[in-house]
């Protein structure tokens, strides 16, 4: 495998790790608590199957035997009307997301009617097709562009960053923006657990050779 392709895929495990907070500020929140997200449909399937198992994943072991009592009680009644059925099912997913939610240290708002975020959806499609590529390909072009972006200005403000000093502030302005941004990228990859060595300035250069190599 190309040097190139692994920076790419500890990029995007760094990324996905942290939320995509770098690359999408602002819509790093969990979809696990939409009626599109992946945990609603298979407790309403757990539901219908009356079997808890399935969604026994989705809440630590300490939170397991709440869960199974919400789930005896939602089978005991939910048989007797549509509108036990409906209060019933409600009051079993609301248990559920919340203890999912506390789980993963969050504070429960809700069972969301919402659609999944576009780039969530491309990270279930690709667990879905078996394969990250289009989510790399994806993920790896918002990097490059974003990263291109804020090293524009800042290469553009530097040319005048001595004609002024307000143009010298803007300078700095930018230059910390484009720094910062590329070490939050690095911090990012190191917290998730990827190779350091990947995430350093000689690594790209050394995957570039690589590929003219090829």
């Amino acid at each position: 495998m190309k040097r190139s392709s692994i920076l790419a895929k500890t990029i995007l495990t760094a990324i996905l790790s942290v939320g995509g907070l770098l690359l999408f500020p602002g819509t790093a929140q969990a979809h696990c608590d939409t009626a599109a997200g992946p945990v609603i449909p298979e407790a309403k399937a757990a539901l219908e199957a009356g079997d808890v198992t399935p969604v026994l994943k989705w809440i630590k072991p300490d939170n397991e035997a709440e869960i199974r009592a919400a789930f005896a009680k939602t089978v005991a009644v939910r048989g007797q009307s549509p509108e036990a059925q409906e209060l019933a099912d409600h009051y079993f997913l609301e248990t559920l997301v919340r203890l999912h939610r506390a789980g993963e240290g969050a504070p429960y708002t809700g069972i969301k009617d919402e659609p999944v975020k576009p780039i969530v959806a491309l990270a279930d499609q690709a667990l879905a097709d078996g394969s990250a590529d289009a989510l790399i390909q994806k993920m790896s072009g918002h990097l490059a562009q974003a990263v291109g972006e804020k090293f524009q200005r800042a290469i553009e403000a530097q040319a005048h960053k001595d004609d002024s000093v307000e143009a010298g502030r803007e300078f700095v302005e930018a230059y910390v923006v484009y720094v910062h941004y590329v070490e939050g990228v690095r911090d990012a990859i190191m917290a998730a657990g990827g190779h350091g060595h990947a995430a350093e300035g000689a690594a790209p250069a050394q995957a570039s050779h690589e590929e003219h190599a090829e």
